[in-house]
């Protein structure tokens, strides 16, 4: 049986706390590349390390336990906020979510998927379009939090956050234009109905960036996926998982709205309104295929057929 030593860490400015999932044993080091490569070198080889995605933190470690040769596995906060309250945790502090880590890494490594590395262009590409989704959100918010009330000063701020979501924009277009795999990727996907410069990078990107086996598991990523609520006789509502990429499920839920619009999607979409489902729930079906549309465009290297959505939307 093949036999694994677990670590988990947690992050902060300038130190580590490190657990040992095996002696439950808990350490503090400095927050210093020499400390954490000297850390490493200590460790058996192959070792899997867990680290709570902390933003730009966790980085530094990440980059040191991949180049050490190490498995590492960036978790999501949220799963491990759940996993400490369904133990009964009470009390929070650096060592013990540590040891949380460390724990959850043991019992729970063949469902994680070990971090991949991001190129300096997949990085930079990550950089932009979280940033793009936040300037939007501030947009959003001040439009909500001002309305009615006329101020001098408002439209310059509007103004301001406009032309910035611009120039991401244009930066985001210039990378992807430079880079010889990702820029005809982008350019089949924008012949996709609905599908626009945006949404196209984007998509090029996350679809390049992580190894997805198959249609569903990107939908998941996307947050797209159904979440049954089942429980003997009683058949729960289906609520969305909403996990993942915040920014790239809002383009493509824009992107829906728009190409039910158009003569090749309108029949896809009237479908879904015909059997009694809110406009919401049929945007986000057809949403749901544009992804896959993409998807596949991507893994066979092929161009969007229109045709074929016809064929989908006639048959019973």
């Amino acid at each position: 049986m093949e036999s694994h030593c677990f670590y988990g860490v947690d992050v902060s400015q300038r130190t580590l706390d490190v657990a040992d999932a095996q002696g439950g044993t808990v350490a503090k080091i400095e927050h210093t590349e020499r400390v954490i490569r000297s850390w490493l070198k200590q460790l058996p080889q192959g070792a899997r390390i867990a680290v709570e995605s902390t933003g730009s933190l966790h980085r530094l470690l990440v980059r040191c336990a991949i180049a050490a040769g190490h498995t590492i596995y960036v978790l999501n906060p949220r799963d491990l906020s759940h996993y400490a309250r369904a133990l009964g945790r009470r009390a929070k502090t650096d060592r013990l979510d540590a040891a949380l880590i460390a724990r959850y890494l043991a019992k729970e490594h063949e469902q994680l998927h070990p971090y991949r590395l991001p190129t300096a262009l997949q990085q930079r590409l990550d950089e932009l379009i979280s940033r793009r989704h936040k300037a939007v959100v501030m947009q959003g918010t001040l439009r909500q939090s001002f309305a009615g009330i006329k101020l001098s000063g408002l439209a310059r701020v509007s103004r301001s956050v406009e032309a910035l979501i611009v120039q991401i924009d244009q930066a985001l277009a210039s990378l992807i234009a430079q880079d010889e795999q990702l820029a005809p990727i982008a350019q089949r996907l924008q012949s996709v109905v609905g599908f626009g410069p945006l949404l196209s990078t984007a998509m090029a990107h996350a679809l390049t960036r992580h190894p997805f086996n198959h249609a569903d598991a990107f939908i998941a990523y996307v947050g797209y996926d159904p979440r049954p609520r089942d429980s003997g006789q009683r058949r729960g509502r289906r609520y969305l998982s909403k996990r993942g990429s915040a920014e790239l499920r809002r383009l493509l839920f824009t992107a829906a709205m728009s190409a039910c619009k158009t003569p090749l999607w309108r029949p896809f979409y009237l479908r879904y309104r015909d059997r009694g489902l809110s406009s919401t729930a049929a945007l986000v079906i057809l949403a749901r295929k544009l992804a896959r549309i993409a998807f596949s465009i991507v893994r066979h290297g092929t161009e969007f057929n229109p045709s074929m959505v016809r064929i989908a939307c006639v048959r019973p």
